[in-house]
C-alpha cells in the first residue's frame, strides 16, 4: 500500500497527504486515458460501423454522443459518492464496470445493442473518472499538484488523439477478423489490471464527514442535460422536428428549478449534488467556463476532421489516424513544459498558447474555404501541429486553475462538476458543430463540399478558442504573481 504521512492518525475530513505519488498517478491516469480514448475512437470506426451493422447517421451520432451524455450525466453524482464512500472504492467499481461494458460494446451485433452498451459504458466512465482529479486535489502535496495536473492534461489529450491513431491501426489490422470490435475489447484486460493496481496503491481514507446524497438534484441535472443533448444529437438527422425545439426549451426551466433546489438545500445545511458555493471562487468559475469552451471546440474539431479525412479525402482509418500523430507528439511535449511556462509567465503563457491554437485553426480554415478542393495533407499536418502545441499548455493549466482552491472534502464534487461540464460541452460540440458540418456538406457531398463544411466547422472552433483566451486572460485578476503561484502549484 502507498505510505501516508501518518497511517495511525484519526480519520478526519482532511485526508493525509501521499508521500509516494508516482504509482498512484500512473494508475489514475491510465483510467483517464481509456475514458478519453473511448470517446474519440468511435470517430474512426464510423465507416466500419455503417458497413458492418448498418448503422445509419442517427445511430452513429447516438453511438458517439450517447457515451458522452451518459458520461456527463453521471459524473457529478459519482463525484459526490466518492466524497461519501471513498474515492478508491468508486474508482475500482467504475474501472471494472468500464471493462464489462466495453466487452458488451465489442459483442454488439445491432446498432441498438451498441447504443445501449455505449450508454452503459458512459455511466461506468462517469464512476471511474471523478476520483482521478479528486485524489490529486485531496491527497497530493501542493508542490506535486502542478506536475500531476500537467500529466493529467497529457493523459486526457493523448487519450483523445490515440483514439484516432491507435483506433485506426486496430481497425485496419483486423485481428482475428474482429474489425472495429477490437477498439472496445482491448479495454477489458487493461481495466482488470488497473482495478487490481488501484486496490494496492490508492489511498483508502474515507472522511468521517459523510457527504449526503441528493437524488432530486441528481435527477434534475441529468434530466436537464438529456433535454438538451438528445435533440442536439438527433435534430439535424431528423430534420429538426418540433419536439427537438420543445425539448431544448424545456431544458432551461428544468435546470433553473434544479439550481434553486440546490441553493435552498445548501442554505439549510444539506449536501446538494451541485455545491454552488464552489462557484464563488473566481478560479473555479473561470476554469469551468474556459474548460467548457475548450471542449466545445476540441470534441467537434476531432469529429469533423475525421469525417473530412475519411469521407472527403478517402483515407482509410489507419491513414486518417496517422494524420493526428504529430499533433499528439506536440501536445505531449508542450504539456510537459506548460507548468514551467505558466510558473514563469503566468496567465500570459495560456493566452499566447491559445493564440498558437487559434493560428493553426485559422491557417486550416481559410484555404479550405477558398479552395474548390481540399488542401494538401502536409498543410493539414502542419496546422494540426500548431493546434497540438497550443492545446498542450492550455488544457492542463485549466484543470489546475479550476481546482487549486477547492477544499479536500469537496474534491470529488468539484472534479465531477468540472468534468461533467467539459464532457457535456464536448458532446454538445459534436452535436451542434457536427450539425453545421453536415448542413454545409449536403446530402451527396463532393470533395469540395467536405472542404467547405470543414472550413465552417473550423471557423466555429476558432471563435471558441478566442473565448478560451478571453476567459484565461481574466485569471490574471485573481491569480497570485507567477513566483508565488509556482511555489503553490509546484
Amino acid at each position: 500500500m502507498t505510505t501516508l504521512h501518518d497511517p495511525n492518525e484519526p480519520d478526519t475530513a482532511a485526508p493525509p497527504l501521499l508521500r509516494r505519488t508516482g504509482p498512484v498517478l500512473l494508475v489514475l491516469l491510465s483510467a483517464m486515458f481509456f475514458a478519453q480514448f473511448d470517446f474519440f475512437v468511435v470517430n474512426v470506426a464510423a465507416p466500419s460501423l455503417e458497413s458492418s451493422i448498418n448503422a445509419d447517421p442517427a445511430a452513429l451520432e447516438l453511438i458517439v454522443g450517447g457515451y458522452a451524455f451518459a458520461y456527463a450525466g453521471g459524473m457529478i453524482t459519482a463525484g459526490r459518492l466518492g466524497d461519501r464512500y471513498g474515492h478508491r472504492l468508486l474508482f475500482i467499481i467504475g474501472t471494472l464496470a468500464f471493462g464489462f461494458t466495453s466487452l458488451l460494446c465489442g459483442l454488439a451485433v445491432t446498432p441498438g445493442q451498441l447504443i445501449a452498451a455505449r450508454l452503459a459504458q458512459g455511466l461506468a466512465g462517469a464512476v471511474m473518472v471523478p476520483p482521478v482529479l479528486a485524489v490529486i486535489t485531496a491527497y497530493f502535496p501542493n508542490e506535486k499538484k502542478g506536475k500531476a495536473m500537467a500529466w493529467y492534461g497529457a493523459a486526457a489529450g493523448l487519450g483523445s488523439i490515440a483514439g484516432q491513431v491507435l483506433g485506426g491501426a486496430l481497425i485496419s489490422a483486423d485481428f482475428a477478423g474482429l474489425g472495429w470490435r477490437t477498439i472496445f475489447l482491448i479495454n477489458v484486460p487493461f481495466c482488470l489490471v488497473i482495478a487490481f493496481a488501484a486496490l494496492r496503491v490508492l489511498p483508502a481514507h474515507v472522511s468521517r464527514i459523510r457527504a449526503g446524497l441528493d437524488p432530486v438534484g441528481a435527477v434534475g441535472v441529468s434530466f436537464a442535460l438529456a433535454l438538451l443533448l438528445v435533440p442536439l444529437t438527433m435534430g439535424h438527422v431528423s430534420g429538426w422536428p418540433a419536439w427537438t425545439w420543445v425539448s431544448m426549451a424545456l431544458a432551461v426551466p428544468v435546470m433553473v428549478a434544479t439550481l434553486r433546489w440546490e441553493r435552498a438545500l445548501e442554505a439549510r445545511g444539506g449536501n446538494p449534488v451541485l455545491v454552488l458555493s464552489l462557484f464563488r471562487s473566481d478560479s473555479f468559475r473561470g476554469g469551468v467556463i474556459a474548460g467548457a469552451a475548450f471542449m466545445l471546440y476540441f470534441g467537434s474539431f476531432m469529429f469533423t476532421l475525421t469525417l473530412l479525412l475519411q469521407s472527403g479525402l478517402k483515407l482509410d482509418p489507419f491513414e486518417a489516424g496517422l494524420m493526428f500523430s504529430p499533433m499528439g507528439v506536440l501536445f505531449t511535449a508542450t504539456s510537459m513544459v506548460g507548468g514551467r511556462l505558466t510558473a514563469r509567465w503566468g496567465m500570459n503563457a495560456l493566452v499566447v498558447s491559445g493564440g498558437v491554437t487559434a493560428l493553426g485553426l485559422a491557417l486550416l480554415a481559410v484555404p479550405l474555404a477558398v479552395s474548390d478542393s481540399a488542401v494538401g495533407l502536409p498543410w493539414v499536418v502542419f496546422c494540426l501541429c500548431l493546434v497540438g502545441a497550443g492545446n498542450g499548455v492550455v488544457l492542463p493549466a485549466l484543470f489546475g486553475a479550476a481546482l487549486i482552491n477547492v477544499p479536500p472534502q469537496d474534491a470529488g464534487t468539484a472534479s465531477g462538476i468540472l468534468t461533467t461540464t467539459q464532457q457535456f460541452a464536448s458532446a454538445a460540440g459534436v452535436a451542434a458543430i457536427g450539425a453545421l458540418f453536415f448542413t454545409v456538406a449536403g446530402n451527396r457531398p463532393t470533395t469540395g463540399d467536405w472542404s467547405l463544411a470543414m472550413a465552417w466547422a473550423t471557423a466555429a472552433s476558432f471563435l471558441l478558442v478566442l473565448v478560451v483566451m478571453r476567459t484565461t486572460w481574466t485569471f490574471k485578476r485573481f491569480s497570485p504573481p507567477p513566483a508565488k503561484r509556482s511555489a503553490a502549484q509546484g
